[in-house]
């Protein structure tokens, strides 16, 4: 006997068959409902933001023949005494003024690569919410350069302004955002005959800190230093249900 010349074993093939597919299609129909209940959008908030504290390095350099190093080491010190008395006598509000240790390096002969002498180097860091202020001493080094004594050089890094206040200035920066994404979602709902409804999912994007009409954002975000006004951005991906 053939298997489906068995009693019952047609019908039940078919029962089976068609509970499949029908199983498959109720189960094709909760996929794209679901699919087609929410909307994913990006939204972004932006505002200018004022840098509160300055950060600026100087470098004192001074190079030393062999059997020299003690000595201009001891020079090098005293030149960055010098300049760390010279910001603390400018009264700048909110100031921490460090040292680093002084360190040498050998410089190396092209000719036989032997050391021919060394490179001595120290820095002082001055940290100062006078952001202004340091803007412009950075500006103008003339009286600096006077104090340090023979053979020194000076080498002043650019100053670094930061907003101590961007994790608080972030977190409202976020709620801007979402309302940003939540007009996009609906403009983009209206025009296929919809309506946005509540909050589903939400997460943060990255922060983008950068000079005024910079265009120079990274994927990772970005922190712009070199500017006291900056520009602060926040993005955020937003999924809405649609009704």
């Amino acid at each position: 006997m053939k298997f489906f010349d068995r009693p019952l074993v047609a019908p039940a093939v078919l029962l089976g068959v068609a509970l499949f597919a029908g199983l498959a299609f109720v189960g094709w129909g909760i996929s794209a409902r679901g699919q087609g209940n929410t909307i994913s959008v990006t939204g972004s908030a932006s505002t200018a933001a004022t840098a509160d504290t300055a950060s600026w390095t100087i470098d004192i350099n001074e190079n030393a023949y062999p059997g020299e190093v003690a000595s201009v080491s001891a020079r090098v010190v005293s030149d960055a005494n010098i300049i760390a008395k010279y910001l603390a006598n400018q009264k700048l509000a909110s100031t921490s003024i460090t040292s680093a240790t002084v360190s040498s390096s050998g410089n190396y002969s092209s000719k036989d690569g032997t050391i021919s002498g060394y490179s001595v180097n120290d820095s002082v860091t001055i940290s100062t919410s006078d952001v202004h202020k340091i803007d412009t001493l950075s500006h103008d080094i003339t009286a600096l350069d006077a104090l340090l004594s023979d053979g020194a050089n000076l080498s002043p890094e650019q100053p670094q302004y930061y907003i101590s206040t961007l994790p608080q200035l972030r977190v409202s920066l976020l709620g801007a955002a979402i309302k940003d994404a939540k007009a996009r979602a609906s403009a983009i709902a209206q025009s296929g005959g919809s309506t946005v409804g509540a909050l589903e999912t939400a997460s943060s994007g990255v922060v983008q800190v950068l000079a005024p009409n910079s265009t120079n954002v990274e994927d990772y975000g970005q922190y712009d230093t070199s500017s006291i006004d900056k520009q602060v951005t926040v993005t955020v991906r937003a999924n809405f249900y649609v009704q």
